[in-house]
């Protein structure tokens, strides 16, 4: 039943409770509210209806302005028929079921009219016609008769989204090696009124128009779209600063006039007919609107390359043409003229992978910005992309919110009074989503959006990560989220599965993944294993499952109770090594204790090698199919095994003096490889479910080429496999430091690695060169290997098991070997069948049997052969 039609309910007014929901704890920032205590009071006092307001501190209003005005305060809403909020409530704090008899109506922001993923979820709390759901009533869509929004906080966005835009653009310069002006431009926050915050701007216009913007900058052009509120508060905010219109056309000629004066700030404000052109180059609104799919944009040819900072002000609808695709910021990028233009970006629209595609997610105002690279060859782009701008001027913003949400308010109250909602009711209509258990009309096409049944989050998308995403996103019931710094990596796993999407993110701070790692029922870690200790720990603290392929360390292990308590599971050790190794290792042993044999020794030996039909002359007779760094860091570590006079340690960085220098394998042909021990074999002899006393041999190694830990000591003894920070000049000095190697020739053969500090080593150093040069990465029709071979005597016979698995054009052989365990564990989790929970590896039958089937039918097992102690009676046997 629609709202213009009949009254939702038949109670008196004073029998109707109008809720203020308290708003997401997690959006610290979030201070508005949804109506004054002045308009609490008129409900009150005049319309004779019950307000409840859930208690906050955080609320611009404090609790006691609003006893005064008549409310009350109360620690939940179930007593409230309509519910109030600016934002999307959590999911777990959303009231859906009827108040007493009647059904209850939420008014909010939901974010969900345009099927954004992430609130999907959400949307479909709505949609159940057995349960009587509430009504989704969203501000957004309250417009009058010709389209145009009348209740919201554009204006407010527009107007604070200048100053965050500045601060961050001024910063990003400042990165840059320039200081310009707006450095002293205050964030909207940290005063407390419009007026004053256009005094501020207005003073640093005074100060540019006396001295000028940087010349190393050029003239300061800034790009602003729209035409609606957000445009008009923008254009509020600049009119503070000495401004003077651009047409677009003129941009080339503009910027090309070496006498352009510095001392002004300039504005081009860009309409669709700018930059939307249909196949003859012209523009007319009426066929735009009609046949959106007749135009594209050139924004990124004709606008961005000339921008200092683009100001995003415009809306984007599915089926319109984006302002701005992945491939469009390249082009800009690529055809920008001097002056860092189009590397900062004010998404005041916050539209994730919207008008702007590369802008994956928003951001808070805690952390406002996030930098992307389209390409290693294109500059970093800075964006500025808070969702909640407006809540940085609570009062004001509030302020005008609350006038003019109440006349809509107090027609839905009618309706519930059995009076019908009046002329507002056509309004009221246009603004549903859901109705009665069912999208309206308008909305229904967002039903094929409905939600998966299980979500996984993927940290990295690295070397490893296409396995995963393919194995998992098999399942069409699944849906695949991944989270990454590289937008090309993104792009290129998710572009082939419907059910996969991405969120370019700077994971060196997990903070900022905890809003989709909350979505996600399995969380994958294919990050570098120093992370894995804080993932659990988000992934504890939000009960989500995590599984891992690194090995186990002392921080993982202490997590262990909390894991426990939480009841998740943390599942590592199960990739490759380790992983694959340790599956077959214990299928073999635990076979042979069955037919009571004594196993006197245990060797196991892997490595992750170019094939042997790969030709290299260089001396470290390697190349890399996964990350460098932890490909050479493993040759420092320390390592403990077994052998018959007891336990040997090996320090760390001492590889050298340990090495097999000679390690036969028979893969259609007999070769030699050398072996090194790998990390601390001793723990694994209990895992194992060995006997140490009646052992004389336990070792896990790693194999390579020959040559290759020889020329390790010699890169170690230069100090190439220092993980000790260096400063800038240092970093600098190392090319000169690696031209005294053998690794002289790699350092000219393209671009040298650029100084991170958080990435910042000699090894770091090493690594960023070696993933440059050609001849360390595959080259075509080269393909990598992996070998793993077990070794294990009893009294009377040797069983010996090999695994040789080769690279194809889709995946390495790394990619496979790792990629795939881990993809068929987080599918163990997500169907429930591992209910050990704590951190744990992958030993357990419950683990370990299913997945060693599964990767039998994915073409990876391992081909054993068992002779007696005299070499007769040999057979071959498949695992």
């Amino acid at each position: 039943m629609s709202w213009a039609r009949a009254p939702i309910a038949r109670l008196s007014r004073r029998e109707v409770v109008v809720g203020i929901r308290r708003e997401d704890p997690t959006r610290i920032w979030e201070r508005r509210c949804p109506l004054t205590p002045d308009a609490v009071h008129q409900l009150v006092s005049k319309d004779g209806v019950q307000v409840h307001v859930e208690h906050c501190d955080r609320r611009i209003f404090p609790d006691s302005e609003f006893i005064k005005a008549g409310a009350n305060i109360v620690s939940s809403l179930k007593g409230a028929h309509i519910h109030l909020g600016v934002k999307e409530p959590p999911l777990d704090e959303l009231i859906t079921t009827p108040h007493g008899d009647v059904q209850r109506t939420h008014m909010m922001f939901s974010h969900t009219a345009k099927a954004q993923s992430y609130n999907m979820p959400l949307l479909f709390s709505f949609l159940d016609p057995r349960s009587r759901p509430p009504r989704l009533l969203d501000f957004e869509l309250l417009t009058d008769d010709h389209g145009r929004r009348t209740v919201g906080f554009g204006w407010f966005a527009g107007f604070a989204g200048v100053f965050e835009s500045l601060v961050s653009t001024a910063q990003s310069h400042l990165h840059r090696g320039i200081a310009s002006p707006f450095l002293y431009t205050p964030r909207p926050h940290s005063l407390p009124s419009l007026d004053h915050l256009r005094a501020a701007l207005r003073g640093i216009g005074t100060r540019i128009a006396a001295e000028g913007t940087p010349k190393a900058l050029g003239p300061f052009v800034i790009g602003l779209t729209g035409t609606g509120n957000v445009a008009n508060g923008c254009l509020d905010a600049l009119s503070e600063l000495p401004i003077q219109s651009i047409a677009p056309n003129d941009l080339p000629s503009f910027l090309a006039n070496p006498d352009t004066d510095l001392r002004k700030v300039y504005l081009v404000h860009a309409k669709p007919s700018d930059y939307f052109v249909n196949k003859d180059n012209g523009y007319s609104r009426e066929e735009y609107y009609a046949k959106p799919d007749l135009y594209e944009s050139v924004f990124s040819s004709k606008i961005a390359p000339y921008l200092t900072l683009f100001l995003n002000g415009g809306g984007w609808a599915p089926g319109f043409p984006r302002l701005m695709s992945n491939d469009d910021l390249r082009t800009a990028l690529s055809r920008a003229v001097a002056g860092w233009r189009m590397t900062n970006i004010g998404d005041i629209t916050c539209d994730p992978k919207g008008g702007l595609e590369f802008m994956t997610h928003a951001t808070t105002l805690s952390d406002p910005s996030f930098s992307i690279r389209p390409s290693d060859e294109l500059p970093e782009v800075r964006i500025m992309s808070v969702d909640i701008l407006p809540t940085s001027i609570p009062l004001d913003a509030s302020k005008h919110f609350s006038s003019a949400l109440l006349p809509y308010l107090r027609s839905v109250v009618a309706s519930y009074a059995g009076e019908g909602a009046g002329e507002l009711g056509v309004a009221l209509d246009r603004a549903t989503i859901a109705l009665d258990g069912q999208l309206t009309e308008k909305h229904a096409w967002l039903a094929a959006h409905r939600p998966s049944e299980k979500h996984v989050l993927i940290l990295g998308s690295g070397m490893v990560a296409g396995p995963v995403v393919d194995k998992i996103a098999e399942n069409k019931n699944f849906h695949v989220t991944i989270a990454s710094n590289s937008l090309n990596e993104l792009e290129t796993l998710t572009k082939s599965h419907v059910n996969a999407s991405y969120v370019q993110q700077d994971l060196s701070d997990l903070t900022n993944i905890v809003e989709v790692l909350k979505t996600a029922d399995v969380v994958i870690s294919l990050l570098p294993a120093t992370y894995h200790p804080k993932v659990a720990e988000l992934c504890i603290e939000n009960k989500k499952h995590l599984v891992t392929a690194s090995y186990i360390s002392d921080e993982m292990k202490a997590l262990h109770s909390s894991a426990e308590a939480a009841g998740v599971t943390i599942l590592n050790e199960i990739g490759l090594d380790p992983g694959i190794d340790h599956l077959t290792a214990i299928s073999m042993i635990e076979r042979l204790q069955a037919e009571n044999k004594e196993i006197v020794k245990f060797a196991s030996f892997c490595g992750g090698l170019p094939d042997f039909s790969v030709k290299m002359d260089h001396p470290l007779k390697y190349k890399f199919s996964w990350n460098p760094r932890g490909a050479l860091s493993g040759f420092m570590n320390a390592a403990r095994y077994l052998n018959s006079k007891g336990v040997v340690q090996v320090k760390a960085g001492e590889m050298s003096t340990a090495f097999i220098p000679h390690f036969e394998v028979d893969v259609n042909q007999k070769s030699v490889l050398e072996a090194y021990p790998n990390r601390n074999s001793i723990p694994y002899i209990e895992e194992y479910g060995l006997d140490e006393t009646k052992l004389r041999q336990f070792i896990r190694g790693t194999l390579r080429y020959p040559g290759f830990c020889t020329f390790m000591e010699e890169i170690r003894q230069a100090g190439f496999l220092d993980t000790t920070p260096l400063s800038e000049k240092e970093w600098a000095q190392a090319e000169d430091r690696l031209r005294l190697t053998k690794f002289r020739d790699s350092v000219s053969k393209g671009e040298l690695p650029r100084y991170n500090p958080r990435a910042s080593s000699s090894l770091d150093y090493l690594a960023g060169v070696l993933a440059r040069d050609p001849e360390f990465q595959y080259g075509k029709g080269e393909r990598d290997m992996v070998l793993l071979v077990h070794h294990i005597e009893t009294k009377d016979e040797v069983h010996t098991a090999r695994l040789y698995v080769t690279g194809d054009e889709k995946y390495s052989a790394m990619a496979k070997t790792v990629g795939l365990p881990v993809a068929l564990a987080a599918l163990l989790v997500l169907d429930g069948r591992v209910t050990i929970r704590g951190v744990i590896g992958p030993g357990d039958k419950s683990i370990r049997v299913p997945i060693l089937k599964d990767l039998e039918a994915n073409g990876i097992e391992m081909v054993e052969r068992v002779v007696d102690t005299m070499g007769r009676d040999e057979e071959e046997v498949a695992n």
